[in-house]
Order: C-alpha cells, then structure tokens, then sequence
C-alpha cells in the first residue's frame, strides 16, 4: 500500500503578500518563492538559468531598477536589500508553475499547486468585484439623474412656496413730477 501524503498547509495570507503587480502582471519574487519552495535562492536561480529554455519572457523577467525601487516607494518591500543584493527576478503565474517542474521536489509540486489556485482565486475575485464596480457605475448614473429630476421638483416647489412678488403700486398721494 502506498504512503499518504503529506498535505502542505500554506496559509492564503503568507502567498498572497507575496504576490506583486508589475508590468501589468502578477508576479512573485525569485526570493519569495525560493522561501515558499524551501531552497536558497541561489539554488533556484541555478535551476532557472539550466532550464532557461523552459522559462520564455512572460512567464519570468528580470525587474529594472526602476520597478525594484517602485516596489520600495509603494511599501510592498521594505527595502532594496529585500531583493537579496542582485536584479530580482519576477514569476508569472506560469512560471511558478514551470519552476515547480525545473526544482522536482514534491514541496515544490504542493506549493506551486497552492499559488496557481490562489492566483485562480484572484482572478475570480477580480472578476466579481469588476461586475459589482460595472452595476455601481450604473446605479449612479440612474441616481444621477434621477437627482436633476428631484432638483427640478424642488425648484418648482420654491416657486410655488414664494412666487415672484410683482410690484405693488404705492398707497397715498402723489406730488406731481413723481
């Protein structure tokens, strides 16, 4: 009979702090995901850079400096050295899943099968909040106009509390000339 596997618990929190938006996409950080996988970094760039032919421009890039400060200024990581002192390199959904392929660990297999159904997860959930967004936009288009309506009924009904006084003609006499 063959052993039970041993399910890896990752917490939904611990992966999703560590998924950034670069150039559009959502990625993770090579250093991100070497702690996830349980390797040094190094050790997973290694793999990388033997299998380069597996990894094409988008399921991995390396991040300018102007993105890694980007990253800084907007507080998703605290500072450059975070990066691990050399050009950080950025996974794609795709490519968490190709690295789980080049690293052939069973944690790594577990792992990238966690992030791939949390990316899922988000993607769902962008897309529930862009139809909530859409029916929100709608219903303030209707408010709105329904608010010149109302304000329309409203001046009517001032008109109608205080019309327009006309001039009186004044009482008494009059001197000639006047």
């Amino acid at each position: 009979m063959a052993k039970a596997k041993k399910q890896l618990q990752i917490p939904e929190e611990l992966v999703m702090d560590k998924i950034y938006m670069i150039r559009g996409k959502k990625i993770m950080l090579d250093k991100d995901l070497a702690e996830l996988y349980g390797v040094k970094p190094f050790r997973l760039r290694e793999q990388v850079k033997r299998n380069m032919d597996r990894f094409p421009e988008h399921f991995m890039f390396q991040l300018s400096e102007q993105e890694a400060l980007s990253m800084v200024s907007q507080n998703a990581i605290p500072s450059k050295q975070h990066l691990g002192g050399h050009s950080a390199v950025a996974f794609t959904e795709h490519g968490v899943l190709m690295l789980a392929n080049v690293l052939r660990s069973e944690r790594a297999m577990q792992v990238s099968i966690r992030i791939i159904e949390i990316f899922v997860k988000m993607r769902e959930m962008l897309s529930i909040h862009k139809d909530v967004l859409l029916q929100l936009e709608k219903l303030e288009g209707k408010v709105n106009s329904q608010g010149l309506d109302i304000q329309v009924i409203f001046d009517y009904l001032k008109q109608l509390i205080s019309p327009p006084q006309e001039p009186r003609t004044e009482i008494g006499f009059r001197k000639h000339g006047q």
